[in-house]
C-alpha cells in the first residue's frame, strides 16, 4: 500500500498525462467517421455544433459522464501545468426518497499540478492537489413540485472538514448548484429531472489523507415540500461511497458483505467474519412498536491507522458484534435511531456493556416515521481475548430501549425489550 501511495503522489509531480491529449484524439476520431446514408451534410453539421455547444457549457445528460471537457476547462482556468486522472467510476449509485431519486452517475479523481496561486485557497493554500468531479441527477417522480437543496457534502476518515462544491473551476452553467439555487427556491417540478456537476477540491496534503483512507462518503440530503422548513422533508437522507483508489474499491466491495454500521460505512478498518446468523425472527412489543431481532455478526476487527487510537484500550484485539433489528413503528410518533441505546449481557449475564452509539451509522435526528418500518443496528466492541477464552460459548443477551422520538422524548414509558442471541 505504501509503495503504491508513493507512486501515486510521485505521479502528481512527474507523470505527464495531459487529459487534453485524450480529448484531441476523440475529436480527430469523430471527424473521420462517415455519416449514415440517411443523414445529410447539413444535418450532421448541426448535430456536431449542438454537441460542441453543450460541451463548452459543461452541460450534462443523465447517465455516465465524460469529464474530458471539464478537465480541459479546469486545466486552462487554473493554469495548471498538468492534469492526471487517478481513479474514476461510471457505475451509478442511487437513493430513493418517497418518489424523489438522487443518483451519483459517475465521478473522477483528477490530479492538478502546479496551478495558479489565485486558486490555492480552496486547495488549503497549496498549488498541487486534486479535484473529485461528480455528476448527480435528481428526479422528481411525484405529482407535486418539490424543493431540493443540493448540499452534497463529502468527507472521509481523518478529514478535518466537510468538502463542498467549488464553482470557479468548472463551467457554472452545468453545475447542480446553479440549476437548483436560492433564486428558484431549489424547485424541482413534478416529473422533472435535473442533472448537474460538482467539483470537490483538495490540496496535496488533503488528497494524500483521502487516498490513504481508501474512500470518501457524500451526503444525500432529502427533498422538502417547503424550502424553508426541514421538518417537511420526504424520506430519509442517504449516502454515496466514492472510492479513491483500486485498494479503496476492493475494501468497499469487501465491506458490502457486512452490516452497514459506522465501521463499514466509514471504512474504519478491516472486518473478518467469525460467526453470523440471519432470519432469527424473535419479536418483542415495546411501546407502540414491534421490535424483531433479525440477525447478528461477530467479526474480527483491525482498525486502520487513523482509527487505531479509538481502540487503544483493547490491547488483546477487538471483536465487533453488530446486531440487526427491524422496528415496526405502529405509533403516532417518529422513532429516533440515533438515540436508542442497549446493553449486551455476556458470560451468562455476569458481565455487561453498553452499545457503542458512536459506531452506529445514524445521523442526528434520523428516525423511522410513524406507521413505517425500518432497520436498527446496534454495535458492541468486545475484548478479543475474553471473547475467545470465556464468552463465545456462553449466553449473549440484549436489553434494548427505551424508545425515544427524534427529540429524545421517551415514547415507551421507560420500558425495554429483551432478546437472546444465543
Amino acid at each position: 500500500m505504501n509503495k503504491k501511495l508513493m507512486l501515486f503522489f510521485g505521479a502528481i509531480l512527474s507523470v505527464v498525462i495531459i487529459s487534453g491529449c485524450g480529448s484531441d484524439s476523440k475529436k480527430e476520431a469523430s471527424t473521420e467517421e462517415k455519416p449514415a446514408a440517411s443523414e445529410t451534410a447539413g444535418q450532421k453539421d448541426e448535430e456536431v455544433k449542438a454537441e460542441e455547444t453543450a460541451a463548452d457549457k459543461g452541460e450534462a445528460d443523465s447517465g455516465s459522464a465524460d469529464f474530458t471537457e471539464l478537465i480541459d476547462y479546469m486545466k486552462t482556468t487554473t493554469d495548471a501545468e498538468e492534469t492526471t486522472v487517478f481513479f474514476e467510476a461510471t457505475e451509478p449509485q442511487t437513493h430513493e426518497m418517497e418518489g424523489v431519486t438522487v443518483s451519483l452517475d459517475s465521478y473522477s479523481l483528477v490530479g492538478l499540478k502546479d496551478f495558479h496561486t489565485d486558486y490555492s485557497i480552496p486547495f488549503n493554500d497549496e498549488t498541487n492537489g486534486g479535484v473529485i468531479l461528480a455528476q448527480f441527477t435528481v428526479k422528481n417522480e411525484t405529482d407535486k413540485d418539490l424543493h431540493y437543496t443540493p448540499f452534497m457534502y463529502m468527507s472521509f476518515t481523518g478529514a478535518v472538514k466537510d468538502y463542498n462544491n467549488y464553482k470557479d473551476i468548472i463551467p457554472e452553467e452545468g453545475q447542480l448548484a446553479t440549476k437548483l439555487n436560492p433564486d428558484n427556491k431549489y424547485e424541482i417540478k413534478a416529473g422533472e429531472t435535473i442533472t448537474g456537476t460538482y467539483a470537490y477540491p483538495m490540496g496535496e496534503t488533503e488528497l494524500k489523507a483521502a487516498v490513504e483512507s481508501g474512500a470518501a462518503t457524500i451526503e444525500v440530503p432529502a427533498p422538502t415540500t417547503d424550502p424553508d422548513d426541514l421538518s417537511t422533508a420526504l424520506g430519509t437522507k442517504g449516502q454515496f461511497t466514492v472510492n479513491l483508489s483500486e485498494e479503496g474499491a476492493k475494501q468497499t466491495e469487501a465491506n458490502a458483505a457486512f452490516y452497514q454500521d459506522g465501521i463499514s460505512v466509514d471504512n474504519m478498518g478491516e472486518k473478518i467474519m467469525i460467526e453470523e446468523k440471519e432470519g432469527i425472527g424473535q419479536s418483542q412489543e415495546l411501546g407502540d412498536s414491534t421490535i424483531t431481532l433479525d440477525g447478528y455478526q461477530f467479526t474480527d476487527f483491525t482498525p486502520n491507522e487513523y482509527e487505531a487510537p479509538r481502540f487503544e484500550n483493547f490491547k488483546n484485539g477487538v471483536v465487533l458484534l453488530t446486531v440487526k433489528f427491524n422496528v415496526d413503528n405502529k405509533g403516532s410518533d417518529n422513532i429516533g435511531l440515533d438515540n436508542i441505546a442497549s446493553n449486551l449481557y455476556v458470560n451468562d449475564g455476569s458481565q455487561y456493556q453498553m452499545s457503542e452509539r458512536m459506531l452506529s451509522p445514524y445521523e442526528y435526528q434520523q428516525s423511522i416515521a410513524a406507521g413505517e418500518s425500518g432497520e436498527l443496528l446496534q454495535v458492541y466492541v468486545l475484548d478479543k481475548e475474553q471473547y475467545d477464552k470465556i464468552w463465545k460459548d456462553k449466553a449473549f443477551d440484549i436489553e434494548l430501549g427505551p424508545l425515544y422520538d427524534e427529540n429524545s422524548e421517551d415514547i415507551s414509558k421507560g420500558k425495554k425489550a429483551e432478546f437472546k442471541l444465543k
